[in-house]
C-alpha cells in the first residue's frame, strides 16, 4: 500500500475517516498520549504508525487535521515541517486560520460520521489546484461536493455535517411514537432502520415533495400524521436548525 495519510488528532471523526481510508492508505496518527493512540489503533483493528506531538513532523505529508477548533493555536507550533497538503475537518475554521500550520496546499473538508461506513457526504473548498486530488481522497469514504466559497462550506456543514444528528433525533422520535402506541421497541427499531434504508435510495432520484405526495392519500393515515408534523412546526424547526448551525459556524471563526 503506497499511499499514506497522517491524522492530527484521534477523536471520533478521525476514527470514522480512518476506518474509511485504511482500505486504501497506510495510517499515521499524531496524538497527545500513547494510550489514546493505542485505543485508536485497537478501534481501527489494524497496525498504524503512532507519533506523539513532541516528535511530530508533517514534512511533505498529506495531513488531515481533526483536533477541536479551539485547540488549533495550541497544536500548530508542535507540528514541525511543511506539509504537502493540509486537509482540515474543523468546523468554522477558515483557510486563513489554517495557515498557522505550514503547508503547500490547504483544503477544508466537512465529512460526516457515515465516513466509517464509506457513505459520507463530504463538502470541500480550498486550493483549486488540488481539487481533483481532494475529491479522489474523500470519495474513498463516500460522495463529495466541491464548493466555491467558505460561506457555502459553512452552510454545507450545517446540513450534511450536522445532519446525522438531526436525522438521529427524527429516527428516535419515530420509534418512541410507535412504542407509545403499543409497538415493541425492538420491532420499532427494525421498522425504522428499514424505513431509512429504503428512503435513502428513493431520495437519490426523486424530489422529496414528490415522495411525500406519492405516499399521501386524501384523508388517509399519512395525511393525518403529516398534519401533526406541520402543527408541531417540524418544517420550521428543521430550517431553524440549519440557520442556528450556520450562525454558530460563523461565530467560531
Amino acid at each position: 500500500m503506497s499511499k499514506s495519510i497522517t491524522f492530527v488528532g484521534n477523536g471520533k471523526m478521525a476514527l470514522a475517516l480512518a476506518k474509511g481510508l485504511c482500505k486504501t492508505h497506510t495510517i499515521e496518527v499524531i496524538g497527545r498520549t500513547q494510550a489514546s493512540m493505542d485505543n485508536f489503533e485497537t478501534a481501527l483493528n489494524i497496525s498504524i504508525t503512532k507519533t506523539l506531538y513532541a516528535n511530530a513532523s508533517i514534512k511533505d505529508k498529506k495531513v488531515i487535521l481533526c483536533v477541536k477548533p479551539a485547540n488549533l493555536n495550541e497544536v500548530a507550533p508542535l507540528l514541525k515541517g511543511k506539509a504537502d497538503v493540509l486537509y482540515s475537518v474543523l468546523a468554522g475554521t477558515s483557510l486563513e486560520a489554517l495557515k498557522a500550520i505550514e503547508s503547500f496546499h490547504y483544503c477544508r473538508a466537512m465529512p460526516n460520521l457515515a465516513a466509517e461506513a464509506g457513505a459520507s457526504m463530504t463538502s470541500l473548498v480550498g486550493d483549486h489546484s488540488i481539487a481533483d486530488n481532494a475529491i479522489a481522497l474523500f470519495e474513498t469514504i463516500g460522495k463529495t461536493l466541491w464548493l466555491n466559497s467558505e460561506k457555502e462550506l459553512d452552510i454545507a456543514t450545517a446540513l450534511a455535517g450536522s445532519g446525522p444528528a438531526y436525522l438521529a433525533l427524527v429516527a428516535e422520535a419515530l420509534c418512541d411514537g410507535a412504542v407509545r402506541e403499543g409497538l415493541k421497541r425492538d420491532d420499532a427499531m427494525v421498522l425504522m432502520r428499514g424505513l431509512f434504508e429504503g428512503f435513502g435510495k428513493l431520495i437519490q432520484t426523486t424530489h422529496p415533495a414528490i415522495l411525500k405526495d406519492n405516499v399521501m392519500s386524501p384523508g388517509g393515515t399519512t395525511a393525518a400524521g403529516y398534519g401533526a408534523l406541520e402543527k408541531g412546526k417540524v418544517r420550521e424547526g428543521c430550517m431553524e436548525a440549519i440557520h442556528a448551525a450556520y450562525a454558530r459556524a460563523k461565530e467560531m471563526k
